[in-house]
């Protein structure tokens, strides 16, 4: 990323600027940026003037190239806007100036951390301050006795647990994203994870937030202690809300204690995904709960061999990997039983491993799929819905026959365990009829799974993307509802407005 001088005096003679708008929602023109000739109005003049003199201007930047980096997420599909500037903030001081600043003068705020969100929740909107909390990254406290840390928002997941690690103790909510994604980002949007099958996802380590409100104001919600009921669940409220109902500046987390061996992995390769999804069903009727549990299909494994070398199978129609990591010898049998049932239910190939290097070399390439589909050079329009287990297989089928009926190639892979599915729909770039039949292809798979008693969005957020499958599923009361709790908290709307709700 490169920089300018910073804009300090001459902050108010640079114009905002105009990104590219390839990400107009299902089409849209791929125009080259550009400055705004009308530049900003009266308002957005009146906050520059006061985040200039509250920050300076190497925290506050208008010109094109440091600000075009920020200006959405990886949903490429999602629309955005102009943004007024770009704030780097430092501390929850700053965050709380910016706020106040926006709220004085109406000015809309959209907070975002490392930008790996996939449903266009970081995307600017029309003449916002863009408000990156990427350089807050103190992680303040560990505590063996507590089990718990404390954290600024911009401190990325990996960071996190590593340094955990080096005390014996473990954050286990791990996005596929850990080793870019910030914990900011992650309590965001709830994000969820190849462990959460059995350990759960952020909401559920989140102990309490620091938070500014729409007004500035600094707050903190939750607590420290390990049982809690005083009063509404705040801290859980704001976990998942995209940053629309305040700004996270400072999470604590529960931590569990290290896993004390290596886990088992168990890998099964199937001819076809109904098989794959029997499987799935069979391994959770049995009351079986590995610590993770993936499915990966043909697409996502011809791609990464493709990119990588990987070696992987490419005959079968998808591969499941579970791991077990309780103690011996329960390991040994969780991890026989989870092979019968593969075995069972049609895999064609399959085998349990103790080998920590084999196992790592199949986990990382179910982390590698999305990156290596992208190595395709194609459009990708990414799904996040999830079913009841019991209907994984259902949800399997009806992907592949809206990808044959619509004519889009579509790739899959899955949180098996939770019924968390990702079908990444494919599109050559510059044919507006492919992208057309992507987006019905989007429609339906979202309508499909609500049909079957899921969700449209399982870890990656409402954002963008998901507004009209939110308002599917949930209906307009419980829409209405939830327009409240933003409106009460939020009176001008100026906190990452048109988002989620």
């Amino acid at each position: 990323m490169s920089e300018r001088e910073p804009v300090g005096d001459h902050l108010l003679d640079t114009p905002p600027v105009v990104v590219e708008p390839e990400g107009r929602p299902f089409g849209g023109s791929t125009a080259p940026a550009r400055l705004d000739p009308s530049g900003p109005d009266a308002a957005g003049r009146a906050v520059l003037t006061e985040l200039a003199a509250a920050l300076g201007g190497d925290q506050v930047r208008t010109d094109p190239d440091t600000v075009r980096p920020y200006v959405h997420d990886e949903a490429e599909w999602a629309e955005h806007g102009t943004p007024l500037c770009l704030v780097r903030a430092r501390s929850t001081a700053d965050v709380a100036a910016v706020v106040a600043a926006c709220a004085r003068h109406r000015v809309p705020v959209v907070p975002r951390g490392a930008g790996t969100g996939l449903s266009g929740g970081a995307n600017a909107v029309e003449g916002c301050v863009l408000l990156s909390l990427e350089r807050m990254t103190a992680i303040r406290e560990i505590s063996a006795g507590e089990r718990l840390a404390v954290v600024e928002p911009g401190v990325v997941n990996d960071d996190l647990r590593a340094a955990c690690a080096a005390q014996g103790l473990w954050y286990p909510p791990d996005p596929a994203s850990a080793p870019w994604s910030t914990i900011g980002g992650n309590v965001a949007t709830n994000a969820g994870g190849l462990c959460c099958v059995k350990y759960g996802v952020t909401r559920d380590y989140v102990l309490a937030l620091e938070v500014v409100t729409a007004d500035g104001e600094i707050v903190r919600v939750g607590r420290r202690t390990a049982k809690g009921v005083a009063g509404y669940d705040l801290a859980g409220l704001i976990v998942g809300s995209e940053g629309t109902l305040g700004v996270i500046t400072e999470v604590t987390v529960k931590l569990r204690p290290a896993r004390p061996a290596a886990p088992r992995t168990v890998v099964g390769f199937f001819d076809s995904l109904a098989d794959c999804g029997a499987a799935v069903a069979a391994v959770t009727e049995r009351g079986l709960q590995p610590a993770v549990f993936e499915l990966v299909d043909r697409e996502c494994l011809a791609a990464v061999n493709s990119w990588r070398n990987a070696g992987l199978p490419e005959g079968a129609a998808a591969l499941l990997l579970a791991q077990t990591d309780l103690p011996e010898p329960a390991a040994a049998a969780e991890a026989e039983a989870i092979l019968d049932a593969f075995t069972g239910h049609g895999a064609t190939d399959a085998m349990a491993s103790t080998d920590p290097t084999e196992a790592d070399a199949l986990f990382a390439a179910r982390r590698m799929a999305y990156p290596a589909l992208e190595q395709l050079g194609m459009g990708m329009l990414t799904e996040d819905v999830c079913v009841p287990r019991t209907r994984m297989a259902q949800m399997l089928g009806r992907i592949e026959e809206i990808g044959r009926r619509l004519d889009v190639r579509i790739a899959t892979v899955a949180h098996a365990g939770d019924g968390n599915l990702h079908p990444l729909m494919l599109t050559p770039h510059g044919d507006p009829a492919a992208r057309e039949r992507t987006r019905a292809a989007f429609d339906e798979i979202i309508a499909a799974a609500v049909e079957l008693g899921g969700t449209v969005t399982g870890e990656h957020g409402v954002g963008l993307l998901k507004r009209d499958g939110m308002e599917r599923e949930l209906g307009p009361r419980v829409v209405a509802m939830q327009r409240a709790v933003k409106a009460a908290l939020d009176p001008h709307g100026i906190l990452n407005p048109g988002k989620a709700v």
